[in-house]
């Protein structure tokens, strides 16, 4: 199956830890072009340098997600580098849970910017190079919380949800162009993204939760690699999975 990843043109938002660190590592061992997008330009910059220096192919681009000119910016740069677009991981994300009575409306505002603005921007500004190559792929993540409401979770679970809703609307209009879209929700996951949690008690309770059952981002690395190498006919259109012990 990896047949079908070797020599694609990946775009990786939110590439610089966690999941998208990962997943970019194995993609590249797989033979897949990478370009790397996050705030983090000295970490992009270095995850790119230690995939060339084995041989393989990286171009890192700073990036915030939520300005819809640098988006278009990574794409131009990505199409100018490799000539093309196979896949958009839309990874980047922030998940600052906390009660709607703390009112903390900025980071709502945060959160909607990055990870419903920032999913859609990356989708205008993939979908004319795929539409007109009659190919590609749209990897969107989602989350449990994107299935589920928790306490603490209203305002990230309804952007979670939003995505789920875009992809699935994007997914029936796009069939014409032979694009594929896939949803992602991971479960608890040892990544940064608890680290964006103001509330430090909502924090050090999730931080020694997933602590303790979380997966590493290998495991959703692992579930994009399957989801790009199946045959271009096949459309693996949702993947929800959890830690084992993860209860909820």
């Amino acid at each position: 199956m990896n047949e079908n990843i070797k020599g694609k043109v990946v775009v990786i938002t939110g590439a610089s830890s966690g999941l998208g660190e990962a997943t970019a590592q194995l993609l590249a061992e797989q033979g897949a072009s990478l370009v790397l997008a996050a705030r983090r330009a000295e970490r992009i910059e270095k995850i790119a340098e230690g995939i060339t220096a084995i041989g393989g192919k990286a171009l890192a681009v700073p990036t915030d997600v939520s300005a819809k000119e640098q988006v278009e910016n990574l794409v131009k740069a990505a199409v100018d580098k490799f000539g093309k677009i196979d896949v958009l991981l839309n990874n980047a994300g922030l998940m600052p849970l906390s009660p709607i009575e703390s009112l903390k409306t900025d980071e709502w505002d945060q959160m909607i910017d990055v990870n419903i603005k920032g999913v859609l921007y990356g989708m205008a500004a993939v979908l004319p190079h795929m539409k007109q190559q009659k190919s590609g792929q749209i990897i969107n993540v989602s989350s449990v919380a994107g299935h589920k409401v928790f306490p603490r979770s209203t305002v990230y679970s309804a952007t979670k949800s939003a995505v789920r809703v875009i992809s699935e609307g994007f997914r029936q209009e796009v069939t014409p162009y032979n694009i594929r879209t896939t949803i992602i929700s991971p479960g608890a996951v040892k990544t940064e993204l608890l680290e964006h949690i103001s509330d430090q008690d909502i924090q050090k309770n999730n931080q020694e939760y997933v602590g303790k059952i979380g997966l590493s981002p290998d495991a959703f690395a692992r579930l994009i690699s399957f989801s790009i190498s199946q045959p271009e006919e096949m459309d693996i259109n949702e993947i929800l999975f959890r830690p084992t012990a993860q209860e909820l």
